[in-house]
Formats: C-alpha cells, structure tokens, sequence
C-alpha cells in the first residue's frame, strides 16, 4: 500500500497492546480511530470517538452469549458490557483483525480480548493473534490457529489485546508495521 494515509487502524485506546498499536499506526502516518464510551479514559486519545448509548447498542449481545462462546464468566458486568460493544465496532470497522494475548487450550484468547478474535472470526474476518508465551503469530484459519507471518494489507485494521504486553510483542509489532509498509 502506498498512500498510507487511506489506511485507518480501529481500536480501543487501552493501556498496553492498543496503545502499542495506536502509535505506530501514528508513527507510520496511518489515520487512526478509538472507540470509547462515557466514562472511560483510554490511554491514546487520537481519534477518540465516544460511542453513544444508541451505537453501543449496536454492538449489544447477552452475556451469557459472550461467556459461552469464550467459556468463562465476566465480573463487572457493566463496564465489561460497553467493552464488548465497544469491540464490536472495532471488529465491524476493521477488515483484519490483529490482537497480543494468549491463545488458550480451547481455541479461544485470555480476557475481553477474546470476544475481538470471536466476532472476527464470526464475521469471516482474517484474524491475527500474536501468542506472547510462544512468541509468534498464528492466524485461524480452517478452524484451528497455525503459526503465520502476517502483513497489514487491506485499508482497514483493528488491533486490540492484554494491558500487559512484552517487550517481544512489542518489537513484533513494530516488525508487523514495517513487514506492511515497506517505504522503498
């Protein structure tokens, strides 16, 4: 891609992984969108965009749907509530979908993280986690995770993930950006 600047990264703003994101998509001149809602404070306030009650519903689902698909239990409903919707616009406006975390024994990923790689995968949107006790990427691809090396290269993104990101997901980040957009 060579006009970077028709490329747009979506994400949360979090502390960790989507502030890594946000930065480099900065860095690289890349338009970036955060997705937040009333009272709460993201780390990166670059294109903050605070959803409304009504766009939150947008992104509305049971609970006990999310719990089932990610087969836990959330403790603090409300908040993780507007969490979940908020991912969902990341997901519904970003065509790839990059995340740091952990993939876990059942083929989901740790934390509200996981519900970003679910809808990605509900969507048929390609999915990219990189595994931070394995060091490596995989993507989902016929139902099971197999280790990739992906590119960002399609004009839409969305990257979310831990607040507790390594220095090792911190540079594949940052080898995922410059593998994608290569200046010659």
């Amino acid at each position: 891609m060579s006009d970077l600047s028709q490329i747009t990264f979506y994400s949360g703003g979090h502390r960790g992984a989507e502030a890594e994101f946000g930065k480099l998509a900065e860095r690289f001149g890349i338009q970036e969108v955060n997705f937040s809602f009333e009272g709460h404070a993201p780390e990166r306030q670059a294109g903050i965009t605070v959803l409304t009650a009504d766009e939150l519903k947008k992104g509305d689902v049971s609970m006990d749907i999310v719990s089932k698909r990610l087969g836990r239990n959330f403790s603090k409903m409300d908040k993780i509530r507007k969490v979940i919707q908020s991912i969902f616009h990341m997901v519904n406006k970003g065509y790839q979908v990059f995340v740091v975390g952990w993939i876990l024994p059942d083929n989901t990923v740790k934390g509200g993280t996981g519900w970003g790689v679910e809808l990605a995968k509900l969507f048929n949107r390609p999915v990219f986690v990189y595994e931070q006790d394995r060091k490596a990427w995989f993507s989902w691809i016929d139902n099971a995770w197999k280790e990739v090396v992906p590119t960002i290269s399609h004009k839409t993104f969305a990257g979310t993930g831990t607040r507790n990101i390594t220095e090792d997901a911190k540079t594949a980040l940052a080898d995922l950006y410059a593998r994608s957009f290569k200046t010659e």
